[in-house]
């Protein structure tokens, strides 16, 4: 099951150490972990929901800044879905079935049409790192890039160097283990797939 690591509403980072234009610079990481499980408590002790005025009243600190930012994290990341102005905790198979499959450029682009050649690298560079960055494990990782180069017919139009989808993802293991960023190589993958296409 993916994990969720807290990130910075601001940076993403996972540490108190800040991106230096960041809106939370400043702010300690247990401080922005504890604006999550703040939110997290008072969701879990309701299953069917809440309105956000509610869960703002629920909560024990006070609600500012901090707390809308990293409610936003929860909803943008599917940890949290609102539907009808109330916000409801995903369940576990929920949330799988919602992050399987990005939504967002660049990656529904590389996604949905799948890996071209002359952006092969980019493109299994971009889906690793971004099942990483959603929390997937690396078996869970490899498995979904694996499916995704067959679904996608990216390894169909061949281009690769290794035998077998299983090599190819196994060679890029270091993408996941150094967790490595997934939009630059997405969006670089992106423009590859537009032009072929």
């Amino acid at each position: 099951m993916p994990t969720f690591r807290y990130p910075c509403p601001g940076c993403r980072t996972t540490n108190s150490l800040h991106d230096a234009e960041c809106e939370f610079e400043g702010v300690s990481w247990p401080t922005i972990e504890k604006a999550y499980t703040d939110l997290l408590a008072v969701l879990t002790r309701r299953p069917d929901g809440m309105s956000e005025p509610a869960l703002r009243s629920a909560v024990d600190d006070d609600w500012g800044g901090l707390y809308k930012a990293a409610l936003g994290v929860l909803e943008r990341e599917k940890r949290v879905l609102r539907e009808d102005d109330v916000l409801r905790l995903l369940t576990a198979a929920e949330f799988k079935e919602f992050v399987s499959e990005p939504t967002s450029e660049p990656m529904r682009t590389v996604y949905t049409h799948g890996s071209v050649p002359g952006c092969h690298d980019n493109a299994v560079f971009a889906m690793i790192a971004w099942y990483e960055m959603v929390g997937f494990s690396w078996p869970e990782t490899k498995e979904n890039v694996v499916e995704w180069l067959h679904s996608s017919g990216a390894w169909d139009r061949g281009g690769f160097e290794e035998s077998t989808p299983e090599e190819l993802v196994e060679r890029k293991r270091h993408v996941y283990e150094e967790g490595y960023g997934w939009k630059e190589k997405g969006q670089a993958a992106k423009r590859v797939i537009e032009r072929y296409r």
